[in-house]
Protein backbone atom coordinates (compact mmCIF):
# COMPACT_ATOMS: atom_id res chain seq x y z
CA UNK A 1 0.00 0.00 0.00
CA UNK A 2 1.30 3.43 -1.12
CA UNK A 3 1.94 5.85 2.30
CA UNK A 4 -0.51 7.99 3.31
CA UNK A 5 -2.93 6.06 1.54
CA UNK A 6 -4.38 3.98 4.61
CA UNK A 7 -5.89 5.78 7.60
CA UNK A 8 -3.98 7.49 10.56
CA UNK A 9 -4.06 6.02 14.18
CA UNK A 10 -5.92 9.13 15.56
CA UNK A 11 -8.56 8.76 12.58
CA UNK A 12 -9.09 4.80 13.54
CA UNK A 13 -9.18 5.84 17.41
CA UNK A 14 -12.12 8.70 16.47
CA UNK A 15 -13.76 6.14 14.31
CA UNK A 16 -14.34 3.51 16.36
CA UNK A 17 -15.37 6.29 19.08
CA UNK A 18 -18.08 7.73 16.69
CA UNK A 19 -19.40 4.04 15.53
CA UNK A 20 -19.69 3.35 19.22
CA UNK A 21 -21.60 6.18 19.74
CA UNK A 22 -23.73 6.02 16.87
CA UNK A 23 -24.47 2.03 17.37
CA UNK A 24 -25.28 3.18 21.47
CA UNK A 25 -28.45 5.64 19.89
CA UNK A 26 -29.85 2.68 17.71
CA UNK A 27 -28.48 4.84 14.35
CA UNK A 28 -28.10 2.40 11.30
CA UNK A 29 -24.07 2.92 9.77
CA UNK A 30 -25.13 2.76 6.04
CA UNK A 31 -21.36 3.27 4.61
CA UNK A 32 -18.29 3.82 5.76
CA UNK A 33 -15.27 4.54 2.79
CA UNK A 34 -11.60 6.14 2.97
CA UNK A 35 -11.09 9.10 0.66
CA UNK A 36 -7.86 8.63 -0.68
CA UNK A 37 -8.24 12.05 -2.40
CA UNK A 38 -8.73 14.02 0.70
CA UNK A 39 -7.33 11.32 3.18
CA UNK A 40 -10.71 11.31 5.40
CA UNK A 41 -13.12 8.88 6.80
CA UNK A 42 -16.24 9.08 5.70
CA UNK A 43 -19.19 7.82 7.35
CA UNK A 44 -23.16 7.61 6.31
CA UNK A 45 -25.34 7.37 9.25
CA UNK A 46 -28.68 7.02 8.31
CA UNK A 47 -30.08 9.46 5.61
CA UNK A 48 -29.47 12.72 7.14
CA UNK A 49 -25.96 12.56 8.50
CA UNK A 50 -23.02 12.56 7.11
CA UNK A 51 -19.52 12.05 9.27
CA UNK A 52 -15.76 13.54 7.61
CA UNK A 53 -13.17 12.44 9.70
CA UNK A 54 -9.78 14.45 9.37
CA UNK A 55 -6.70 12.70 9.49
CA UNK A 56 -5.96 14.71 13.42
CA UNK A 57 -9.14 12.57 14.24
CA UNK A 58 -11.65 15.66 13.98
CA UNK A 59 -14.75 15.07 13.13
CA UNK A 60 -16.71 17.09 10.63
CA UNK A 61 -20.85 16.48 11.04
CA UNK A 62 -23.53 17.96 8.39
Amino acid sequence: MVRGMEPTIEQLKAFFDFCVRASNLLRDIALVRFDQRTSRIVILIGEPIQVEILSNGENIIR
